[in-house]
């Protein structure tokens, strides 16, 4: 019965028409998802170019007379720095990012490559310790970081709280379990036998490992890197609660204290604008690493 339900709908029809129709139905679901997909980037961009600031006037097409009013949003986001400090919090945003993707690699590392080459007592409870930590959410954890980063920042203001060093500290702390799983799993494919090759032809423990492995698991290494870039670069909550002052904030809670938590509707086209400008980061360091971020999420399938 079920044979004759899947025949019926190419009845009469030759095998070339219903490869046909068969590529016909992928691209029209293929163009709905990137409809539905592309729809909110568009929406957004649109709204950035309409001068008339309200959400209830927005349509996907800006209907101006002068074509230069397409641009009054980013004119009266990008000028007027005294209200708008927009690229300093820009400037946060990216640097924040940036040394906090670079410190969960750089500590992230060793840690997996110990855990996937070492055994030693209680390892295998560290790793389960460890992702049962990341089970719960950052929000239990809120009031004791808001605590410690206070007390720390009596004998070290730099990373204390209000301070972006202190935002670093605690996006690192909170990435590493998910990110050790993550790289330990890419490290038991690659095959010991080059660790044992080196070893054998005089190399240390970390010439093997600065020398062999790190450049081995690049792939893994750059993925890591950009998917915590991404992740800190738009986080919201811990940024709020543990940065106060104007000159601290990041992209997100400027944009979210400006235009959002007061007369959303009627500042929508500055809240657009500066969107738009944030995802060029973003968008910038995919472009550059695209190859490298498609390797890595399956070269750890296929080695050894």
């Amino acid at each position: 019965m079920s044979s004759i339900s899947q025949v019926a709908p190419y009845s009469g029809l030759t095998l070339k028409q219903r490869r046909q129709l068969q590529n016909l139905v992928r691209y029209a679901i293929l163009t709905v998802l990137i409809v539905f997909a592309l729809f909110p980037v568009l929406w957004i961009i649109s709204a950035s170019l309409n001068p008339l600031q309200s959400m209830a006037s927005q349509s996907l097409i800006p209907n101006v007379s002068d074509p230069s009013l397409l641009l009054k949003n980013y004119r009266d986001l990008l000028g007027n720095p005294d209200r708008y400090p927009f690229f300093r919090w820009l400037l946060n945003s990216t640097l924040v990012a940036s040394v906090t993707a670079f410190g969960i690699v750089a500590i992230t590392a060793p840690a997996a490559y110990a855990f996937s080459r070492f055994n030693f007592k209680g390892r295998r409870n560290l790793l389960l310790f460890m992702l049962l930590v990341q089970v719960f959410p950052n929000l239990l954890a809120m009031v004791s970081i808001f605590l410690m980063l206070q007390q720390l920042g009596v004998y070290l203001p730099f990373i204390g709280f209000n301070t972006p060093g202190g935002l670093i500290l605690v996006y690192i702390g909170g990435a590493m379990g998910t990110n050790i799983w993550l790289m330990k799993g890419f490290f038991d494919s690659i095959p010991r036998e080059l660790d044992e090759a080196a070893l054998v032809d005089g190399a240390t423990l970390l010439q093997t490992y600065f020398r062999i492995i790190l450049p081995t698991a690049r792939p893994i290494l750059i993925v890591i890197g950009v998917l915590a870039f991404v992740g800190i670069f738009n986080e919201f909550v811990l940024a709020r609660v543990l940065l106060r002052d104007k000159e601290t904030w990041t992209l997100m809670v400027g944009l979210y204290v400006n235009f959002v938590s007061s007369n959303f509707a009627n500042q929508w086209g500055l809240f657009a604008a500066g969107a738009v400008i944030g995802m060029l980061p973003t968008l910038i360091v995919y472009l550059l690493l695209q190859d490298q971020i498609a390797s890595g999420t399956t070269a750890g399938a296929v080695k050894g």
